[in-house]
């Protein structure tokens, strides 16, 4: 269970800063792709990238709690596993990125200098201090947010972010979704480390079951997602993932999403891939049947030519017709997409 001291202090953040999205009106058309998921037009999501990692060092519980509190539809944990075969909160294979693990383990670097999650025990996670996310030289990848030497911030466990969710459902009465990533499915399986397979156990283990889940596992893997469909029998709503390298060229033609679209509800392609096509992707994807979630939306890395993140997700969310946005911003996401949401916690 998450600590009894964390959990009333990240529900105390939330109820300060609670923002409760307005669901948009039912009667939308209806359609079903390939794989079961059912597509409507009516009501468009907020992905809390990372949680509210635009003000709070990224895949923390504080970071989470407060994209709960500012309204996300969505938070959004990156998922690795740990060399005792535990889930936790990572958006890297690498711990140095964001942790201190190199100050408190020096001699635990492999031969090509960098430290792996999946040789540290969740004991030994537990140690390592969270820090906003830095170059290997050092300097801040993003200079203007949270302080870069501010303390008490750790690696959270995959379990420990269900719990806070559902907990802060409770309180709240909000369905607030989670939104995992499976990170570098081949390096897990040439570890020997069943991440596909424990992950779905853990969401079993707390009632993610079914189309209706609230939950989207994603992945920029080329097959895992279909392995959980196929050969592990889950039915639960998935993502691909697709980056904006050649690799993934062929994903985006109409052969390859009616390849996607048997085995997953949607796509979630780097942003850039929509604005090239002018949202015919977009298009292409919803003949299909496929949601489309783009990544990645920053109020401090603006495309040229724009001045304001809410201008960006406007042209997304209401020209392109994208279903959902992955943002570091999720207040400011929130304000574009339900613009009616009220400041409120407590469901009575």
């Amino acid at each position: 269970m998450v600590r009894v001291q964390a959990t009333r202090a990240l529900i105390g953040l939330a109820i300060m800063l609670a923002a409760l999205p307005v669901v948009a009106a039912p009667g939308a058309e209806a359609r079903h792709n390939e794989a079961g998921s059912l597509m409507t037009d009516n009501h468009k999501i907020v992905i809390a990238h990372r949680g509210a990692s635009g003000y709070l060092p990224e895949h923390t519980l504080p970071a989470y709690a407060m994209a709960y509190a500012l309204g996300a539809d969505y938070i959004e944990p990156d998922v690795v596993m740990t060399a005792d075969k535990r889930l936790i909160c990572l958006h890297d294979i690498h711990l140095e990125s964001t942790t201190d693990v190199e100050r408190q383990f020096p001699q635990r670097a492999r031969a090509d200098g960098r430290w792996y999650a999946a040789d540290f025990t969740l004991e030994e996670i537990h140690q390592l201090n969270v820090t906003e996310r830095t170059h290997p030289d050092g300097t801040r990848v993003f200079p203007g947010r949270f302080n870069a030497d501010a303390q008490g911030f750790k690696v959270p466990t995959f379990v420990a972010l269900v719990e806070l969710v559902q907990s802060l459902n409770r309180e709240s009465g909000r369905d607030v979704g989670i939104y995992p990533e499976t990170k570098a499915p081949v390096f897990h399986d040439d570890e020997n480390l069943p991440i596909e397979r424990v992950l779905l156990d853990r969401l079993a283990e707390y009632g993610y079951a079914g189309r209706d889940a609230k939950i989207f596992i994603q992945s920029f893997g080329f097959d895992n997602l279909r392995e959980m469909r196929e050969a592990m029998g889950s039915d639960l709503p998935m993502i691909q993932l697709i980056s904006e390298g050649p690799a993934y060229d062929d994903m985006v033609t109409p052969a390859g999403l009616d390849q996607v679209a048997q085995y997953a509800d949607g796509i979630g392609p780097d942003k850039i891939r929509i604005a090239k096509t002018e949202g015919a992707l977009v298009e292409l994807a919803h003949e299909r049947g496929l949601k489309v979630h783009p990544y990645t939306f920053r109020a401090d890395q603006l495309p040229p030519g724009t001045d304001r993140l809410e201008d960006e997700l406007g042209r997304y969310y209401f020209e392109y017709r994208v279903d959902g946005v992955f943002t570091d911003f999720t207040d400011i996401a929130v304000e574009v997409v339900h613009p009616d949401y009220r400041t409120r916690f407590h469901p009575r």
